[in-house]
C-alpha cells in the first residue's frame, strides 16, 4: 500500500518494489488517485448528436445523428495548446481548445437507417477482439398487431428490425441480420447478449432465442434457434411423424385429423414443465407425491403454460440464464411488479438444469457470492475485469449488506435485487473512477451502470477511500450561471443527465438534456 499521495514518490516506489503476483494491474490502477479530472469546460461547442458511449478499450467514441439515421464514430484524442505566459495554469483555455474537436477526431459517418427505419440510440454492443460494433435499426411499433404465424397475443410487432455488424476502424458494414414482423427489446440492449463471439437475440413475439456466431471474417452465422424446437432435428422428427399420422388417417386408422401444430407446447416449455414435475416428484415422499403434484404442479399448470421468455444472457458458452414471466411484464417498462422465474438452460444437452422463482433465497445468495459471473461478456477483455461488485469488493459488499439489513421484508428485497437479472450486456463502465476500492461516491447521483440520471445542481464528489476525508475531485453537470442555458430559471423542467467516462483516460462527458427534445448541453471533464 502506498504511504504517500506524491505521484513522483509513487513512480519511484514502483521502480524499486515488485508487486505481489497477480496484483500488478490493481497496483497500477491506484495511480488514478493522483490522476483525476481537474477541469471542466461547460456547454462545449459540439455537433448536435446523440452521444452513446466509449468502447471498452477506449479507442472509439460512438454517437448517432439527431435524426437517428447516421452512425458517427470519433477517435478520442487529447487536448493540446500552447501558452506563452509564465504561469499557464492560472490562465483560461484558449477558445480553440474549448471545442469538441479538440478532444475528438471524427473518423467517419455511415448511414445505417433506411426505408422508414431509425437507429436505436440505446443499442450498441462491442466485440473488443475484432473491434466489431453491433448496431440496430427498426421501424415503428404496431401495438395492436394480430398474433399471426404463432406469435404471442399482446406482444407488439415491428415490421423490420435490422442488426448491423460494422468494422469500427473504417465503418465498413460486414453483415446484416433482418427480422420481419417481430419484436426485439432494443432499449439498453436488453434483447441481445454478446459473449465472446456468440450472440443471443430474443424474439419476444415468436418466443425464440436466436444464437448466432460472429466469425473473424465479419459474418453472422446461425448456430441454433431455441424455442419451439431445442435440437436441430426436432422439426424434421415432428414433420416425419406428422406424415405418418396423415398416412394412418388415409388408411382408415383414425377418423379425425390431429389438432394443429399450435396445440403443442414449445420445446423449451416442455423442458421446463418436465424439470418442475421431476423436481416435485423426487423431493416428495412416495406416499405424498400425488398430493404435492396437485398443489405445486397441476394447480399452477396454466400459470407455467402462460410464461413467456423475457430476457436471456450467457453464463458461459453452453449455459443460458433465461427469465420467464407474464406477457404484460415482457412488454412493460416496469417489469419489477410482475412475478418472474429464472431457468438455467444447457444448450448442448437441451436440458433445464436449475429453476428459481424471483424471490428464491438460493438464487440471491448465488448472486451475492458470484456477481461477477453474471456480468462476464468476454473472457479476453482486460478492461471489463475490474468493475467493482459485491463479490470482488469489500466496500460494495458492505453497502449491499447495509441495504439488506435495512430492508423490512427480505422477500421483497430479494425480488428487487433479482430484477437486474439477467444482466444487460456491456451495461457498466470499466472506468477506474468507479473502482470502489479507490473512490467513494453517491450512487444515487452517479454509478458505473449505463443509465440516465435525474440532473442535480449539486456537485458529484469522489472521495478517497484510503483517506476518507480527502476530496479527490468533483463534477458539476450544471454551471452556476443564471439564465436558461444553465437550466435554473424553470424548476418545473425535468432535466436528465448521462455520464460517459473514458475507460482509461481522465476524461468524461456529462450530457444534460430536457424531455422536450431541446439541444443537449455537453460538458467535458478532464485533467488539465
Amino acid at each position: 500500500m502506498f504511504k504517500t499521495n506524491n505521484v513522483t514518490a509513487r513512480l519511484f516506489e514502483r521502480q524499486i518494489c515488485t508487486p505481489a503476483p497477480g496484483t500488478s494491474i490493481h497496483r497500477a490502477r491506484r495511480f488514478y488517485e493522483n490522476v483525476v479530472p481537474s477541469y471542466t469546460i461547460y456547454d462545449v461547442e459540439c455537433p448536435d448528436h446523440s452521444f452513446r458511449k466509449f468502447t471498452d478499450d477506449g479507442l472509439y467514441f460512438v454517437s448517432f445523428s439527431r435524426n437517428h439515421q447516421d452512425l458517427v464514430v470519433y477517435r478520442p484524442t487529447w487536448l493540446t495548446f500552447s501558452c506563452k505566459e509564465e504561469d499557464c495554469d492560472t490562465h483560461d483555455l484558449p477558445l480553440k481548445a474549448r471545442k469538441f474537436e479538440s478532444f475528438f477526431t471524427q473518423l467517419y459517418s455511415v448511414t445505417l437507417a433506411s426505408s422508414g427505419e431509425l437507429i436505436c440510440k440505446d443499442f450498441f454492443l462491442y466485440m473488443e477482439s475484432n473491434q466489431f460494433g453491433l448496431f440496430a435499426t427498426s421501424t415503428a411499433q404496431i401495438h395492436d398487431a394480430p398474433p399471426t404465424g404463432g406469435a404471442i397475443q399482446g406482444v407488439p410487432s415491428v415490421e423490420k428490425i435490422t442488426f448491423h455488424l460494422l468494422r469500427l476502424v473504417d465503418g465498413a458494414i460486414l453483415d446484416e441480420r433482418v427480422f420481419h414482423n417481430d419484436y426485439v427489446n432494443l432499449a439498453h440492449s436488453i434483447g441481445a447478449f454478446l459473449y465472446d463471439d456468440l450472440l443471443a437475440i430474443v424474439s419476444l413475439r415468436y418466443q425464440r432465442i436466436h444464437i448466432l456466431q460472429i466469425r473473424d471474417s465479419g459474418d453472422l452465422v446461425d448456430v441454433r434457434a431455441i424455442g419451439e424446437f431445442c435440437r436441430e432435428d426436432d422439426e424434421l422428427f415432428l414433420n416425419s411423424n406428422s406424415q405418418v399420422l396423415v398416412n394412418h388417417v388415409g388408411n382408415g386408422f383414425h377418423h379425425s385429423l390431429p389438432q394443429s401444430e399450435t396445440s403443442f407446447l414449445s420445446g423449451i416449455k416442455q423442458r421446463l414443465l418436465s424439470y418442475i414435475f421431476r423436481g416435485i416428484w423426487n423431493e416428495a415422499d412416495q406416499t405424498m407425491r400425488v398430493q404435492c403434484l396437485k398443489k405445486k404442479f397441476y394447480f399452477h399448470f396454466q400459470d407455467y403454460i402462460d410464461l413467456i421468455i423475457w430476457k436471456v444472457q450467457f453464463l458461459d458458452r453452453h449455459h443460458l440464464l433465461i427469465k420467464f414471466g407474464s406477457v404484460d411484464g415482457g412488454v412493460s417498462r416496469n417489469a419489477d411488479i410482475h412475478p418472474s422465474f429464472f431457468a438455467v438452460y444447457n444448450m448442448e444437452t437441451t436440458e433445464i438444469v436449475a429453476f428459481y422463482q424471483n424471490s428464491a433465497d438460493e438464487l440471491y445468495f448465488l448472486f451475492e457470492l458470484f456477481s461477477d459471473h453474471f456480468h462476464v461478456s468476454s473472457k479476453s477483455s482486460l478492461h471489463m475485469n475490474f468493475m467493482s461488485s459485491h463479490s470482488n469488493n469489500i466496500h460494495a459488499l458492505e453497502q449491499l449488506r447495509c441495504t439488506k439489513n435495512k430492508a423490512t421484508n427480505f422477500s421483497q428485497f430479494v425480488k428487487k435485487m433479482m430484477a437486474s437479472l439477467p444482466c444487460s450486456c456491456q451495461s457498466q463502465s470499466p472506468s477506474p473512477y468507479f473502482d470502489q476500492s479507490l473512490f467513494r461516491f453517491d450512487e444515487k447521483l452517479i454509478s458505473a451502470i449505463d443509465r440516465h440520471r435525474q440532473s442535480t445542481d449539486h456537485p458529484i464528489k469522489f472521495i478517497s477511500r484510503r483517506q476518507p476525508n480527502i476530496l479527490k475531485f468533483k463534477m458539476k453537470p450544471v454551471h452556476l450561471l443564471s439564465g436558461p442555458e444553465a437550466g435554473s430559471t424553470d424548476g418545473r423542467t425535468k432535466k436528465i443527465c448521462s455520464f460517459l467516462f473514458h475507460p482509461i483516460l481522465p476524461l468524461a462527458l456529462s450530457v444534460q438534456q430536457t424531455l422536450f427534445l431541446q439541444a443537449s448541453v455537453v460538458n467535458i471533464h478532464f485533467r488539465r
